[in-house]
C-alpha cells in the first residue's frame, strides 16, 4: 500500500496528471469510474485564487465520487501561494499539490511552473511556507530541472522532503525539453536509491502503454504512476493499465460503443457542471482525442465542434455510432496522439 501522508492508496497506484482545460469535473468523473486511484484538478493560479477570479474558483469543485482527489496551485509569490493555499484548504480536498513543472512561457514568467527551477533555494523556501500554511497534505510535481546541465532533482526531492511534502511527481523531461523528446526514466531510479528518500515517488511523462507503466514501477522503480495526455478521449486507459499490472495480460481495448458512452456522459456532465452553452463550448477539445484514428472521421467531427445544441450532438453521434458499427474492424480504434499546451503532463 502507498501512502500520502494520512491518504491510503492501491499498491502501484495509477493517478490522473492535472491538465488545463482537460482534468476538469466530468473528465475526473470518467478516469474515476475506469480505475485511476488518485486525480488531480486543473491546476489554478494563485494570483486568480486571491482575486476571487471566477475561472481560477471554479475550477476548485469537488465531488465525493471522485475521492481522493488533490488541487493544484501554481505561482511565483509567496504570499499570494499562500494565501491561495487557504483557500484551497476551504475547498476540503484530501491535498494540495504544487505545479513546479509546466514549461509554457506565460506561466515560467512569472516563475510560476518550471520557471521556479532556475533558483532552487528559493523553490525550497517557497515550498516550506506553503506547507506552513495549511493542514493538507502537501504534495509536488515538477520535472527533472531547467536543462540538462542543472539537473538536480536527487537534491531537489530531498531538501522538498525535509521541508514537509508527503510524495513528490517527477515529469522525467526538463523545462527546455517541453513536450518534445524521451523521458528520461533513469533519473527516477537514482531518486529512489537515496537512502534519505522515505516520500512516494510517482513518475510521469510519456506513459502511453501497460508495458510502460509496469517497467516505470519495476525497472525504474516508481510507488506510481501518474498519466496525462495518454488519458485524453480515452479515460479507459486506467483499467487496461491496471489490468496488465495485475495479470501481465492485455484487456482488450474500449470498443467504439464504450468511446460513444463515454463520450455521451462527458457531455452531459460538462453541460451539468458549467451550463449548456459553456458545457458544450469547453467539450469541443475532447471529440478528436475520441474519435481519432476511425477512417472519415474528419467530416462527423467537423459537425460537432460547430453545434450549439445537445439534441444534434447526440444524434450526430447516434449516426457516428450507426456508420462506423457497420465497419467491425474499427470498433478498437485508437485514439490518435492530441497534444495540448497549457499544463505538464
Amino acid at each position: 500500500m502507498v501512502k500520502i501522508g494520512h491518504i491510503e492508496l492501491s499498491d502501484m497506484p495509477l493517478l490522473l496528471a492535472p491538465m488545463e482545460d482537460v482534468s476538469d469535473p466530468p473528465f475526473r468523473h470518467l478516469c474515476k469510474k475506469y480505475g485511476a486511484d488518485m486525480l488531480y484538478t486543473e491546476f489554478i493560479s494563485a494570483d486568480g485564487l486571491i482575486r476571487d477570479a471566477e475561472k481560477s474558483i471554479k475550477k476548485l469543485d469537488i465531488y465525493d465520487d471522485e475521492r481522493p482527489v488533490g488541487i493544484q496551485i501554481f505561482g511565483g509569490d509567496e504570499a499570494a501561494m499562500m494565501r491561495s493555499a487557504e483557500i484551497v484548504e476551504a475547498a476540503k480536498p484530501e491535498l494540495l499539490d504544487i505545479n513546479y513543472g509546466c514549461p509554457v512561457k506565460n506561466v515560467v514568467c512569472r516563475n510560476g511552473g518550471s520557471g521556479i527551477l532556475r533558483d532552487i533555494d528559493k523553490m525550497v523556501s517557497l515550498t516550506k511556507a506553503i506547507v506552513n500554511s495549511t493542514k493538507l497534505p502537501v504534495t509536488v510535481k515538477t520535472r527533472l530541472g531547467w536543462d540538462d546541465n542543472t539537473i538536480r532533482i536527487i537534491e531537489v526531492a530531498e531538501r522538498l522532503q525535509d521541508v514537509g511534502i508527503k510524495a513528490i511527481s517527477i515529469h522525467c523531461r526538463t523545462k527546455h525539453q517541453m513536450y518534445t523528446g524521451k523521458a528520461n526514466w533513469e533519473w527516477l531510479t537514482k531518486v529512489k536509491e537515496n537512502p534519505r528518500l522515505k516520500i512516494p515517488v510517482f513518475g510521469n511523462g510519456d506513459v502511453n502503454t501497460p508495458e510502460k507503466a509496469l517497467d516505470i514501477v519495476n525497472k525504474y522503480g516508481a510507488d506510481g504512476i501518474m498519466i496525462g495526455r495518454a488519458s485524453i478521449g480515452n479515460p479507459f486507459i486506467f483499467r487496461e493499465m491496471r489490468h496488465f499490472i495485475n495479470t501481465g495480460q492485455h484487456l482488450a481495448p474500449a470498443t467504439l460503443s464504450e468511446k460513444l458512452d463515454a463520450c455521451r456522459e462527458h457531455l452531459q456532465r460538462s453541460i451539468t457542471w458549467k451550463n449548456q452553452k459553456l458545457g458544450i463550448l469547453e467539450m469541443r477539445r475532447h471529440y478528436a482525442p475520441y474519435f481519432g484514428g476511425l477512417p472519415g472521421i474528419k467530416a462527423f467531427r467537423s459537425r460537432l465542434v460547430v453545434s450549439e445544441s445537445l439534441d444534434e450532438l447526440l444524434n450526430i453521434l447516434n449516426e457516428l455510432e450507426v456508420h462506423y458499427s457497420k465497419e467491425e474492424n474499427l470498433v478498437h480504434a485508437q485514439p490518435q496522439p492530441i497534444v495540448y499546451e497549457g499544463y505538464d503532463a
